[in-house]
């Protein structure tokens, strides 16, 4: 059937084994989170707070570093290709000690960095700037209580060190995104001076000159989230601005716009004024819930605008969906490949010949390449790339994750 497949795609101009190396060369940072709900490993961990949420007590859950390990190292089995961890800064190796956030240190991190070499993939990180005492109220980097901000500064300050070392050590890049929660339930009556206090706490994270080699810096926006329904500090617009200003990354989360809007078209224009794009693929369900990514037209388009632009080699793909009402174990390894479909989707499309008939404007051409491609045989690809890579085919995911359930999960 493969053969057949690339015989197919051959004859409308499309290389699949050229396809199937970048598939082979695209990496997706697999969020940790989703293997325990985002409860990390501090002493003393409170139940998670900031507007976010996680539904669903599915048997299974991580509850130990070591735990967590395991499931990423079976989530990574599942998976064709080579990919990287995500890490938020609760998840540190804190040997049952109580650390403040501003206090975290490299050392804190290293068994992760040192679990990530062993498995030959790169790592990602993230100041946690929530579910603490100091964001009770909703605000940590544009608070106006100087202490409060300065605390948060340092807690970003040392995340970028530590996601330094990382990059350093792993011979990658660790893209340190910060986020922050910032934000009001109903409407402020002054909405300059948080946005003027938030630009002057970032001005302050990012002093420090780190080597571009070992971490790049990424900031990223939300339209709205529980508590802060009416104003958001972090806008689109203000990190747009932002990051075009200072040359940083910029992250576009799927989930964190309009219901109704999607993020494949800003991509283009995004990538026009900052060096480097991140991406949190996720799927939204009428809010930022954070649902299990699909095989969906959402995703099929941001991939699609990838390659379109030739943009995956100044963009960090990476996931955000956390869900604890199924099996975390198959949300992960479900999620991630659909992400990895909607990719060889779009690796698979006729690219020549729709810039052909574009320029030509030949757009009835154009559309009828587009429809033609998707009743071409791309899963017997996806199939032949599981394969190569020696993980489970579509038929067979489901029984390797329910095995493992059985095994381990329900031991828990």
């Amino acid at each position: 059937m493969f053969e057949q497949a690339k015989e197919m795609y051959a004859s409308i101009g499309v290389d699949v084994e050229n396809a199937l190396e970048v598939m082979a060369s695209t990496s997706i940072s697999l969020h940790c989170w989703q293997g325990d709900d985002v409860r990390g490993f501090e002493a003393g961990a409170t139940e998670l707070g900031s507007g976010l949420a996680v539904t669903g007590n599915y048997p299974g859950r991580a509850r130990t570093i070591d735990e967590l390990r395991q499931d990423l190292e079976l989530v990574l089995g599942l998976l064709p290709g080579t990919h990287r961890l995500n890490l938020h800064a609760i998840y540190g190796d804190f040997g049952g000690k109580s650390v403040e956030r501003d206090a975290i240190e490299v050392g804190h991190f290293q068994s992760w960095i040192d679990w990530c070499k062993a498995e030959g993939i790169g790592m990602d990180f993230n100041p946690s700037c929530f579910s603490h005492p100091k964001a009770d109220d909703g605000l940590t980097l544009s608070h106006p209580d100087k202490g409060i901000r300065e605390f948060w500064v340092r807690h970003c300050q040392a995340s970028r060190r530590i996601g330094a070392a990382a990059g350093e050590q792993l011979g990658s890049a660790c893209v340190t995104n910060v986020w922050i929660p910032d934000g009001m339930k109903d409407l402020p009556a002054d909405r300059m001076s948080y946005r003027q206090r938030l630009e002057q706490s970032l001005d302050a994270v990012f002093a420090q000159s780190l080597n571009k080699a070992h971490n790049i810096d990424a900031v990223e926006s939300k339209l709205f989230g529980i508590g802060s329904e009416s104003f958001v500090v972090g806008s689109h617009e203000f990190y747009l601005g932002y990051a075009a200003k200072n040359q940083t990354a910029l992250c576009l989360d799927a989930g964190h716009f309009h219901p109704t809007e999607g993020i494949a078209d800003k991509i283009s224009s995004v990538l026009m004024y900052v060096p480097h794009l991140l991406l949190h693929v996720s799927r939204g369900v009428r809010w930022d819930s954070d649902h299990v990514v699909l095989f969906d037209d959402a995703t099929q388009a941001i991939m699609q605008e990838l390659v379109r632009c030739d943009a995956l080699g100044n963009t960090h793909i990476g996931l955000d969906f956390f869900d604890a009402s199924i099996n975390r174990i198959a949300a992960w390894a479900i999620g991630t490949r659909a992400a990895q479909k909607s990719l060889l989707l779009a690796l698979l499309e006729p690219r020549a010949q729709l810039l052909e008939a574009e320029a030509e404007r030949d757009y009835t051409r154009r559309l009828s390449l587009l429809e033609m491609s998707k009743a071409l045989p791309w899963s017997s690809v996806w199939e032949e790339f599981c394969r190569r890579n020696e993980v489970p085919g579509e038929l067979t995911l489901l029984e390797k994750v329910k095995t493992y359930e059985s095994k381990v999960l329900s031991a828990r």
